[in-house]
């Protein structure tokens, strides 16, 4: 018996996604079942293999290797002297693209940097008593990578929404590397956009080896304290290895969505929203209700939407794979159901859906309402898409200006202060076995004449 269900029994029809009753059919099981078939490190030692050995490669040979690398993967042949793109290529840019477009993006930036200022952590005032104060201190890295990948779109929303929180942040050295295309060069919007998020250097290069670069350093790229962005099963596992010599922010997998609704939420726009995730190829999407009108109104819905999208084959065969409807007892069981799949993105379209709220456990990010689809928070709302995929939002978060920031505490006691705190120092440090833990302290609240005299003695009680 799983958790939400016994024997397993489908709805079949004309379904594009499967229907499955959680009263009736083992949901653990088929959930189980397709995060395993999605499961980024699932069946990737081949992967990791080469990865290793491109990270090894471009820390002994450098710029060889990702001019090597980069003929290989991206069919490109690029010298050192042509990895960064030159001012030129930038104004050029501009050129490229629509007025409409560029103030698109530029509005984007406006959003997501006023909701980073607003999310800053800010200044703490120090912590005083009786002879201590305890200061809290945030700083910025110095430098941070933003990997955008290639592929079939341009991606300018990941620019975005990866290098404007560290620029936020105030992080000075910000670059980004990304494939390039056969001919060299990088598509316009991936430009303007790095440009207008504030991005310092961009280099044409992609795939594992643009993680190794970032993480080691070549003598045209330099090394980062950070990185971030997405990519595909191979830059997710360099990221993975190279974890320790720089930071990451996270290993993201394939994007997912899962939508709680009941009989009065549109099923027009559930099926568009199913749909803007599956075209991800992979994506996950996943409707979670308690009508059952509703979920074959989805599915009708889903069909005729389908026949007007430019990748209809490719969303159609992902809804079919990767395709859930739960069908649940009521609404409670709805949100047991999405606490315990832990979404990237989570879009609540009941009657009453900031009621909600307080009974989510995780999610990534939380959309409310018939007319706030996942669309908005991936380009012009302002917290970072950058979300923890495959239930990882149990315990983590999305990128914001507050992982490009690092705390150190400051930490200053009278004499008198540590004269207090001694007899609680040396009991733990005793226990401990570290008696120069405690001598450290009993030296500088001794009288001098008698510090060798009291070394040699037991420790004094104060």
């Amino acid at each position: 018996m799983g958790k939400f269900g016994g024997r397993k029994k489908f709805l079949h029809g004309n379904s594009i996604m499967r229907i499955l009753r959680t009263w009736e059919g083992n949901v653990d099981r088929e959930i189980d079942k397709l995060k395993k078939t999605l499961s980024l490190f699932n069946n990737s030692s081949v992967q990791r293999a080469t990865v290793l050995k491109i990270i090894h490669d471009v820390k002994k040979r450098k710029d060889a290797a990702l001019v090597k690398y980069s003929r290989r993967f991206d069919h490109a042949i690029l010298s050192p002297k042509d990895f960064l793109v030159k001012e030129q290529e930038l104004v050029e840019a501009y050129g490229k693209i629509s007025y409409r477009f560029v103030k698109s993006i530029q509005k984007a930036v406006k959003n997501i940097r006023i909701y980073q200022e607003h999310i800053r952590i800010p200044k703490v005032n120090p912590m005083k008593a009786d002879g201590i104060v305890l200061d809290t201190l945030y700083t910025p890295l110095e430098s941070a990578g933003v990997y955008v990948p290639g592929g079939a779109a341009s991606y300018p929303s990941t620019v975005l929404m990866n290098a404007i929180p560290a620029y936020v942040a105030g992080v000075k050295k910000i670059i980004m590397t990304t494939p390039p295309s056969q001919d060299g060069t990088i598509p316009p919007e991936r430009l303007v956009a790095a440009r207008e998020a504030g991005v310092g250097e961009i280099y044409k290069i992609g795939g594992a080896q643009a993680i190794a670069a970032l993480a080691f350093g070549t003598e045209t790229i330099p090394r980062v304290d950070k990185i971030v962005g997405p990519g595909n099963i191979f830059v997710t596992l360099a990221k993975k290895e190279i974890f320790g010599y720089a930071g990451i922010d996270m290993l993201a997998g394939p994007s997912e969505v899962v939508i709680i609704a009941d009989d009065r939420a549109n099923p027009s726009f559930v099926a568009s929203d199913l749909l803007s995730q599956a075209e991800h190829t992979p994506g996950i999407s996943i409707l979670v209700t308690c009508s059952t009108v509703l979920a074959e109104q989805v599915n009708r819905e889903l069909k005729q939407q389908l026949t007007k999208l430019n990748r209809y084959t490719g969303t159609k065969e992902c809804l079919e794979k990767f395709g859930i409807i739960l069908l649940t007892k009521n609404l409670e069981e709805c949100i047991e159901i999405a606490n315990t799949l832990a979404p990237e993105h989570l879009q609540i379209m009941t009657q009453n859906p900031r009621s909600l709220i307080s009974r989510i456990k995780h999610a990534g990010a939380i959309f409310l309402g018939p007319y706030t689809p996942v669309a908005v928070g991936d380009y012009i709302a302002g917290p970072s898409h950058v979300l923890p995929t495959g239930g990882t939002a149990r315990f983590s978060s999305g990128l914001s200006v507050n992982d490009f920031l690092k705390r150190c505490s400051a930490i200053t006691y009278s004499k008198s202060a540590l004269r207090e705190a001694y007899q609680d120092i040396a009991e733990i440090s005793g226990a401990e076995g570290l008696d120069a833990h405690t001598w450290s302290v009993q030296i500088r609240i001794t009288p001098k004449e008698n510090v060798r005299r009291n070394r040699k003695k037991s420790l004094p009680k104060f």
